[in-house]
């Protein structure tokens, strides 16, 4: 039986975990905003991963689950306001970019990634804060749970979000089902029918919308349904596609573009308190 936690020099240098039950397995990179790069569920590679990209580190990730956090989106100008000081904060804040810490869950049933803040995160927002992330690549499930502790003394705003990237084989031949009728398109910051967002797949679009339920996305070459299970607060979904790359990112948000400055479904923390988000997706 492998060993359920490797390190790994190849195709690049990464953790592989492997699920001693349900044999599915994580890529992660924790160096690189505990990024997890690949997800094999049932023998398929269910993330899209541009590792030529990746080599440049230059360049931003396109690929993998990158974290969005303390903010999803943009700010206006990249500045967080805060009594009377301007923070610096650039667009899906900076936890994406910072190195995580790596450990195995007690249970071998997952990963934990964490990070805490320090003096280069107390200069862009300045609240002490530990991130923990627990990863558990179930049968045809990957479970994703989340624990922001405020560990200042003063209350902490934040959002919190996934960017997770999904390999389809055609847009012209992939569906999105479950979403509400209505979206915020981000392209335009306007309100749009969604129906003729997901006719515009395949030319790129960017929408925030706020499901119902779960929301499903079907591959019609291959017949493979990804399904997106939301748990409040982390139940808005945002739909990203960037032509001719073959990928649909479908997200999980807290809260929409510049909710620390508008207030609307900003989270705050109390000191010493933490609050876990949730969610799962599930392979058919």
């Amino acid at each position: 039986m492998p060993m359920t936690l490797t390190q790994q020099t190849a195709p690049y240098a990464h953790w592989d975990f492997v699920h001693p039950s349900s044999g599915d397995r994580l890529r992660i990179i924790p160096e690189r905003g505990g990024l997890v790069s690949g997800w094999v569920c049932g023998g398929q590679e269910i993330l899209y991963f541009d590792q030529d990209r990746y080599a440049d580190p230059s360049k931003s990730i396109r690929g993998g689950i990158p974290v969005l956090f303390p903010i999803c989106g943009n700010l206006p100008g990249d500045v967080l306001p805060l009594d009377g000081i301007d923070y610096p904060l650039k667009q899906h804040g900076f936890a994406r970019d910072l190195p995580w810490q790596l450990q195995l869950l007690d249970d071998q049933s997952g990963v934990r990634l964490s990070l805490s803040s320090s003096e280069a995160t107390l200069a862009a927002y300045p609240f002490p804060f530990r991130l923990e992330m627990e990863l558990r690549p179930v049968a045809s499930e990957l479970e994703i749970a989340t624990t922001v502790h405020n560990c200042g003394d003063a209350a902490m705003p934040f959002s919190f979000g996934l960017h997770p990237y999904f390999n389809v084989s055609d847009l012209a031949q992939t569906r999105l089902m479950g979403l509400a009728e209505r979206c915020l398109n981000h392209l335009e910051m306007a309100e749009a029918a969604t129906a003729d967002q997901l006719k515009r797949l395949p030319q790129g679009v960017d929408f925030l919308c706020r499901p119902a339920g779960p929301v499903t996305l079907i591959d019609d070459v291959t017949g493979l349904k990804l399904e997106l299970h939301h748990q409040a607060p982390l139940d808005l979904s945002v739909v990203w596609t960037e032509p001719p790359r073959r990928m649909v990112c479908l997200e999980p948000w807290s809260g929409p573009r510049q909710a620390l400055v508008s207030g609307d479904r900003k989270l705050v923390l109390e000191p010493g308190t933490h609050q876990t988000l949730t969610c799962r997706y599930s392979v058919s």
